[in-house]
């Protein structure tokens, strides 16, 4: 054994894993879902009946939570799929960058500086006008899977 010291980085998971496994034909209609490896909210599922030989089939059709895409998937309703482990947390919102970039206050009085302004046009305009006129905004940032991003907005006054 050495007497040296060990230094470990840590992680705000712990190590967790970023999804978890589920049984296909228990996921339903707005539950999450992983299609081509990024986390999907389900917006349809049908289930098709068993055939000669076979299972009983899941079609998911979901959203892309991050881009917006439409994904869809089809799997053996017996079989496990992967859903992504999201987040959701609110921060107030303290500054905007003039290269994109937005500074949250957390719950505990640091502050997150890593985030980019959202690229929906709505949400972005309602941001940087609430900002502009000084009010108090608190923002939804949504985090599955290793990314994070803002996706809800909330006005809680004037400052």
């Amino acid at each position: 054994m050495s007497d040296e010291e060990h230094q470990f980085e840590s992680k705000a998971d712990a190590g967790a894993s970023k999804t978890y496994p589920q049984q296909a034909g228990t996921i339903r209609k707005n539950g999450y879902i992983v299609i081509k490896g990024r986390p999907c909210k389900v917006v349809e599922v049908s289930t098709s009946k068993t055939g000669k030989h076979g299972h009983a089939k899941c079609h998911f059709v979901a959203i892309d939570i991050f881009t917006g895409k439409k994904l869809e998937d089809i799997v053996p309703s017996s079989h496990n799929c992967d859903v992504p482990h999201v987040n959701r947390t609110d921060y107030q919102l303290i500054d905007i960058s003039e290269d994109g970039f937005v500074s949250l206050l957390t719950d505990n009085g640091n502050t997150k500086d890593d985030l980019r302004l959202p690229t929906d046009d709505s949400l972005l305009s309602q941001i940087k006008d609430g900002f502009a006129e000084g009010k108090d905004l608190v923002v939804s940032v949504m985090s599955a899977m290793g990314e994070e991003q803002i996706n809800a907005l909330k006005d809680i006054g004037p400052k």
